[in-house]
This record gives C-alpha cells, structure tokens and sequence, in this order.
C-alpha cells in the first residue's frame, strides 16, 4: 500500500478522510450529525472502534471514517495507534474506494505516533491473491493508497523506518503464506535472492554437496526423504563497525512437514507449509535492517528442507552424528526442526564466532498448548540477553514469554546408545526441545531460542493482520536491534 504525504491542507470535501479519535474525545470540527451519531452508535474512541458516516460538505457527500485510538497516555499507546490505522484499512480495503485521506491536523500526534498508525494501517492492507481467480468485485481489494495530511514535523522520516520495518513482515508473510510447491529450500533461496539484490546484503547459500562435506549430518538426515534438495541459507548486513562480531539470526525452515515417517495426521496437515515460519522471519528481519540501513552488524542463516516419509527418509532409532561431532538417536522423525537448527548453529558459530545467537523455530506443538496463540516462548543461556528480548517483545507487540532451562530437564534427553534422543518424554516437551538445542552453542555464546509455533500463522484476523500469515518475529528482532546494537 502506498503512502503519500500532503503538502497543503486537506480540503474539506476530501472522500473518504478519516480521523484518530482518543477516548472519550470527538474531534470538535465535526459535524454535528457526525458526532451525534458517534455517541449513539457508541463509539468511544476505545483502540481499534470505528465509526463511519457520510455528511455533505461544499456541494459534496464526504465519506468519514473515525478510528479510536484509545487513551493519550495508555500503556500500550503503539498499539493503540497501530489498530486505529489498521480499523481504518480494514473498513475501506473492498469498500470501493481506491484512497483515504487520514487528517492529523490539530491531534497533537507525534511523527512517531503518526508513523505507527500508518504502520497499522498498510500491514492491515496486505492479502496475498495470487491464487484466487475468481473473486467478485467487492470482494477483491480497492484500497490502494493512504494520503497524510496536518502531519507533524519529522513524520515522513520516522514513516520512512517503518515503511522498511512493514516490507519485512510482508516478505515473512508472503513466504510463510505460499504453498510448499511454490516454496521450497531451493525456491526459497532464489525468492530471497531476488528480494535482497541492491539492498547491501550479501546472499548466498550451502547446498548439499557443501553440507555433507562439513558434516551436516542431522540437517541432511531430516532432507534425504524428499526430491527437494536442501540449502543453508547465508545473508550478511554489515551495517556496524568494521569488525565488530555480528549477532546471528538462525532460522527453522521447514518447508513442508509430514512428519517423515513419524507421519502426523492427516487432519490439518495442510498447515505444515508454515513450518519454515522461523526462516521466513529471520529473512523479513534481515530485509526490514537492510532497508532501513540499521547501524549494526547481522548475520541471517536459515536451515532448509522439506521433511518427507520417501523410502530413502531417516528411521525412527536411525542415529545420526552432527557437524558438531555429536550424535543423535532419532527417536521421532517428527521432531526434525531442532535437528536442522543442530548443524545451522553449529555452523554459523564456526563461520562468524558471533557475539550471539537468536534461533526462531515453529518447534514445537506443546508450545502452542502453553502459551497458547498470545506470545511465542523464550530459552535462553543469558540473563541479559533474555530480558533484551522480552523487553524488545513488548514494545513491537510481538510478546515473548521466558521458560526454564536446567540439569533435570537436560538428562530426559540422555541416549543409551548416543549422546543424546531428539526428543524427551511428553511433559516438557518444549523445554527438553530447547536442552536439546542449548547442546550445541559453544560456551560462552549468549544464546536464545525463541519457540513461535503458536504464533506465526493464524485462523482469525487480529489487529494488524488478515487471517493466515502474521509476520511475528520480524518485530521483535528489528526492535532488539534498534535499542540494544545501534543504540
């Protein structure tokens, strides 16, 4: 969605104009059947209400559109103003209309608080229809550019970091949202390549032969079921100072997961095209740096397979020895994304001794039954590192709740035959995935896994998304880079 900044005063008549209205306080140079019927429809400026209604002014019926933003000095006041844009948007995407004019003038909003309800607004405009060849017309979105005007000083710049922070989370969706013929490892690479090219970051990639030779043995274990051969993808910013060691994204991309030959149900099997949700976010977070030219030093590396039961697919009690030189028994074949994540570490570790490691994975369903679809989980080795996080989830607003680590839960993942299983037993199951993980950062490396099975795609539409896809990790990592490495 395209966002233009007026220079003059909106006129009068402009249709549709839209308004942010805080709690409790109509704007006073309404009409006054606007406002009446604002207060008997019962709006009240609360985040994320909207009301419309069409008044006639200067010969001209006007669309207006209010969208609350809620309490000026509300705790979650981004937030807030991210669903009175996106209201906005939702409103008007198939309304017909092909333009809105958002009026800020006389609010007292901040750039940064104009910058948010833009934000609100586009990422609330994304759908993906490629595929869909018979919408009717009103269903088929119209919306297509948001006009600014009364902003403040310094709005335009403060969009522009947004506007390249809402590009990531559309390339996250958009990879996440795709069907596991379109996207696979190989395909995968060639979309990022083609998005990243004269962005700054160089892209490359692992491919079979090159993992083998370093011993990949987990990762290539979970790929040598399927036809699609697998990558390790590599994208390097270097946006810090010259030889300062970068903080490394690590992403699970699970391409498609059946489960190997551990098969999973066939009822719902059909989501597992999001199961590389960890890679689509390191990847959107990579982009949104790039195109905001972050002050910092990054690494994205996204380990990609496509885990299928093919008569050549690893067996459950298959052992498999790592690039690490540790070996696994493979209770479980449908436990395969801490086995990519395994060797994507341990490699990354070895090429860039980086002074951190963030992995992102749709790991495990008994996250989805802890924290249910409201934050994603956190693991961490580093106090410090696990506070940064937590707090750069919540003021993106992709929330992030901490879980244990420790000895007890270390030794369920002991082997009789190896050094250790690929999974514990039923309780736990997200933090003996996490132990398992934790084995092979080098010591000394603050670390942290950060589980979202629960929280990259969903089957209703929230604040700032349509159903499906959510883009959730590319927020948090941006912010963590934002406060914590430029800062």
């Amino acid at each position: 969605m395209h966002v233009e900044f007026l220079s003059a005063p909106v006129l009068p008549n402009a249709s549709p104009i839209a308004y942010v209205v805080d709690q409790e306080a109509l704007p006073t140079n309404l009409e006054p059947v606007v406002g009446e019927g604002a207060r008997a429809s019962r709006f009240a400026g609360k985040p994320g209400q909207v009301h419309e209604a069409f008044v006639a002014r200067d010969g001209a019926v006007a669309r207006v559109v209010l969208a609350g933003a809620g309490e000026p000095a509300g705790k979650d006041r981004g937030a807030a103003l991210e669903r009175a844009g996106a209201a906005i948007t939702a409103r008007l995407l198939t309304s017909g209309e092909k333009t809105v004019t958002i009026d800020f003038t006389g609010t007292g909003l901040s750039a940064g608080d104009v910058a948010a309800v833009l934000l609100g607004a586009r990422l609330r405009g994304w759908r993906y229809d490629t595929y869909r060849t018979k919408l009717s017309e009103d269903q088929k979105p119209s919306l297509t550019t948001i006009k600014v005007a009364g902003a403040p000083e310094g709005a335009e710049a403060a969009w522009e970091v947004e506007a390249a922070l809402a590009e990531g989370i559309e390339f996250t969706r958009e990879l996440v949202t795709e069907p596991a013929n379109i996207i696979y490892p190989e395909s995968f690479v060639e979309r990022a390549q083609a998005r990243m090219a004269g962005t700054g970051i160089a892209v490359r990639f692992l491919d079979e032969a090159e993992m083998a030779r370093l011993g990949m043995g987990a990762l290539l274990g979970v790929a040598q079921g399927s036809v699609r051969k697998p990558r390790l993808l590599v994208m390097e910013w270097k946006g810090g100072k010259a030889g300062e060691p970068p903080v490394a994204f690590v992403g699970k991309g699970v391409t498609f997961d059946t489960g190997g030959i551990s098969i999973k149900p066939a009822g719902g099997m059909e989501d597992m095209k999001w199961d590389m949700g960890g890679a689509g976010a390191v990847t959107g977070a990579m982009l949104a740096l790039a195109r905001r030219k972050a002050k910092a030093n990054v690494i994205g590396v996204c380990g990609l397979v496509e885990n299928m039961p093919d008569g050549n697919a690893q067996r459950p009690g298959d052992v498999v020895t790592t690039m690490s030189g540790q070996t696994v028994e493979v209770i479980n074949t449908d436990a395969e994304g801490r086995l990519v994540l395994c060797d994507a570490i341990t490699w990354t570790q070895k090429e860039f001794a980086p002074a951190a490691v963030i992995d992102l994975a749709t790991l495990t369903g008994a996250m989805i039954i802890s924290l249910g679809h409201e934050h994603g989980g956190i693991f961490s080795n580093d106090d410090d590192l696990a506070t940064k996080l937590v707090a750069a989830g919540t003021a993106s607003g992709d929330k992030l709740w901490r879980f244990p680590l420790g000895p007890a839960y270390d030794k369920l993942i002991d082997s009789p035959i190896a050094d250790m299983k690929n999974v514990g037993p039923r309780e736990g199951g997200s933090i003996t995935a996490a132990q398992f993980i934790q084995r092979y950062v080098d010591k000394g490396t603050p670390w942290a896994h950060l589980d979202i099975a629960g929280m990259v795609w969903s089957s209703k539409p929230g604040q700032t998304w349509d159903k499906g896809a959510t883009g959730f990790g590319v927020r948090v990592l941006d912010r963590f880079v934002r406060d914590y490495l430029e800062g």
